[in-house]
């Protein structure tokens, strides 16, 4: 899986703290320079400022100004299954590549077996993996050897299933349903801060599953250098708390 950023609102963090400034300025924000809007905010300079209102926003649970700023990211590569609790949250906006449009009647079935198309699980061949609600814990390299060919082959079957009910005439969007739901997505999503620190509370969590995980993981790596200042704190003091920032 890749994501990379595709549009983002500059000097993000800028926009933020003149949102909030809003609410308790009597003078027009518009009409204000950022260093006069920050007037009164402690700090040594401006970026001190800014750092420790930030902080502020976020330690009070003021979050509404974090969803002025936007950033769109592409993501390569997504399983079905991890779009469809991607997909879950509120306040943000999808485009999903369309299985009826988009066929795969000239995808080799060998190189799927292979592992393209499709995702593989960890536990198709790590014998160390646990997952949750695994019902067996302990299995050796033999049961893992047959998980992965179980797998493989049933991966190969369903896409040769779904080429030939294309040869047959079958439309796309019906014969896509032999599919299996580890099928390859690439995904352009938009999200503010606060919903994608929303997003992190519940799907970076330990607990939560493995590939929206690392999907959740990858979009904070970015997140921390678009908006330094809101994803440092957000790292230090309020992830993996289950603050639930609800949208």
């Amino acid at each position: 899986m890749r994501v990379r950023l595709l549009e983002a609102t500059e000097n993000p963090e800028e926009l933020i703290c003149l949102g909030a400034r809003n609410d308790y300025m009597s003078d027009w924000v518009a009409d204000q320079s950022f260093e006069d809007a920050m007037a009164g905010v402690e700090g040594e300079d401006v970026e001190a400022q800014k750092a420790n209102f930030l902080a502020r926003l976020l330690k009070r649970g003021h979050y509404g100004p974090f969803e002025h700023p936007s950033a769109t990211f592409a993501i390569e590569g997504a399983s079905r299954s991890c779009m469809a609790q991607l997909t879950r949250h509120r306040h943000a906006s999808f485009d999903v590549q369309s299985m009826r449009y988009v066929s795969f009647d000239e995808v080799d079935p060998a190189a799927v077996e292979d592992g393209e198309m499709v995702v593989t699980p960890p536990s198709a061949t790590d014998p160390d993996w646990v997952g949750r609600n695994q019902s067996v814990e302990d299995v050796d390299e033999d049961d893992v050897a047959r998980r992965e060919a179980v797998f493989r082959r049933s991966v190969r079957r369903s896409v040769e299933d779904y080429q030939e009910l294309l040869e047959l005439g079958m439309p796309p969007e019906d014969a896509r349903f032999v599919l299996p739901i580890g099928t390859e997505v690439n995904i352009v999503v938009t999200l503010n801060p606060r919903s994608l620190m929303h997003i992190a509370d519940m799907r970076a969590a330990a607990d939560a599953q493995w590939e929206i995980r690392e999907l959740t993981e990858q979009l904070l790596d970015i997140a921390a250098e678009w908006c330094p200042l809101t994803f440092e704190y957000y790292e230090a003091e309020m992830k993996h708390r289950k603050n639930r920032l609800a949208p």
